[in-house]
């Protein structure tokens, strides 16, 4: 991770748990769980993308649009880790979730100050 994004405490809790997936989906591969794995794979990386491309925004509106889809995705990635965890009895499912909860409400926190400053402009 570049200097610069080190500091930004949701990019790097997103950046790190993106290199938990990737291990975690290599695990999934092994075991020929193909589809689950690409299905968290992709939901669970595009977390930090989506981040990281908020903070280019265009505006503000831009900014928490893209942490809106952030959060879309952390949905769709507990779901497959809830299912990974209950139908597999993954320990590191259940634990990729707990770090997805502390994602989540840094996101939501995000998403909600930012929406302040909008109504504080008007």
């Amino acid at each position: 991770m570049r200097s610069d994004k080190k500091d930004n405490v949701i990019l790097k809790l997103t950046f790190d748990f993106s290199l938990k997936i990737i291990k975690y989906t290599e695990t999934l591969e092994k075991e020929k769980k193909f589809t689950i794995a690409r299905q968290i794979l992709k939901s669970g990386t595009a977390i930090g993308a989506l981040a990281r491309e908020a903070q280019n925004a265009e505006s503000v509106s831009d900014f928490i649009h893209k942490f809106k889809i952030a959060a879309k995705e952390m949905d769709e990635t507990e779901y497959w880790l809830e299912l990974c965890f209950i139908s597999y009895n993954h320990q590191e499912a259940k634990l990729l979730l707990e770090l997805l909860n502390d994602i989540s409400k840094i996101i939501t926190k995000i998403i909600s100050s930012s929406k302040n400053k909008i109504r504080i402009k008007i």
